[in-house]
């Protein structure tokens, strides 16, 4: 069961993330949030590099291959969260799970139990049902007012494809994980998968002259990002080298990362409608356990 709370753990942290990736962009623009954010992140995993050596040729090569996926699927989900209400860019995230859950079963060859098929099924219903009131009422009427929202539908559209290719580029790195932590340790990912993302977002300020100002080394929320997103890696990566740990169940234990975005929304962004929030959450939370029952 230690890869489940290790999963539990990382998906935690990837709640607070998404609290302080909003307000990170308050302060900052998103490629600066996105270089000082992975350049902190380096600079913490840097102590790992004498036991991150030794890797063959094709497991560097995969390591790339993930970090260009998370390069790009960064770079969408930010512009995307920055620009679609919240509730609409949330529904468009819940197609991690299914994508994830998908790949595990193809590519893995994992099969789902009857538990985890209900307890999946619940999850995608509480994700659906937090997001929009039923008989088609939309959460944000009774939210907080969303800032910076697309001004016509062939913006919205646009972000909506950019949100949507963000899930699939992050159910990719996720199924990546899997397959090499098999063979490597997670100190040996963590520090190369940094170290090639690091060089991706510098070259492309370069290529591209984008100013990075002072300020965003100032911004204490991009600095707890950097510290969440080490600490739920690691914990991820230890529970993906386990070899009975399973991408199917690991993908709803991440679903947790909810729970805190609905405290985030309440006492950071001070929305309203957190009984309902809540409500859905404990419809989630049914389908968490029902997933993790003889997974461990």
């Amino acid at each position: 069961m230690i890869w489940i709370l290790l999963t539990l753990v990382y998906g935690l942290l990837k709640g607070g993330r998404e609290i302080s990736k909003k307000k990170a962009m308050d302060r900052n623009s998103v490629m600066e949030v996105l270089l000082i954010y992975t350049l902190i992140g380096f600079l913490i995993v840097t102590p790992r590099a004498p036991s991150a050596m030794g890797l063959a040729p094709y497991q560097y090569g995969l390591i790339l291959i993930k970090s260009f996926s998370i390069f790009l699927a960064w770079i969408m989900g930010f512009y995307a969260l920055k620009h679609l209400p919240v509730s609409l860019y949330g529904v468009l995230d819940l197609s991690r799970v299914l994508l994830g859950t998908l790949m595990g079963v193809i590519v893995l060859h994992e099969v789902l139990l009857w538990n985890q098929v209900l307890g999946l099924a619940l999850v995608a219903f509480g994700l659906l049902a937090l997001k929009f009131k039923f008989f088609g009422k939309k959460e944000t009427e009774d939210s907080a007012p969303s800032s910076k929202e697309p001004s016509s539908e062939g913006s919205r559209t646009k972000f909506v494809l950019l949100a949507f290719g963000s899930c699939i580029l992050n159910s990719v790195s996720g199924l990546l994980d899997k397959i090499l932590m098999k063979d490597i340790n997670s100190s040996q990912m963590q520090f190369w998968y940094m170290f090639f993302l690091l060089v991706l977002y510098i070259l492309y300020v370069l290529v591209t002259r984008t100013k990075i100002s002072k300020s965003a080394f100032k911004n204490g929320w991009i600095w707890l990002m950097a510290i969440m997103f080490v600490i739920g890696d690691a914990s991820l990566f230890i529970a993906n080298a386990d070899p009975e740990s399973r991408v199917t169940v690991m993908t709803v234990v991440k679903q947790s990362a909810c729970f805190v975005t609905i405290l985030g929304g309440k006492f950071v962004f001070h929305e309203r409608g957190i009984a309902y929030r809540l409500f859905c959450a404990s419809i989630i939370f049914t389908g968490i356990i029902l997933c993790v029952l003889h997974a461990g």
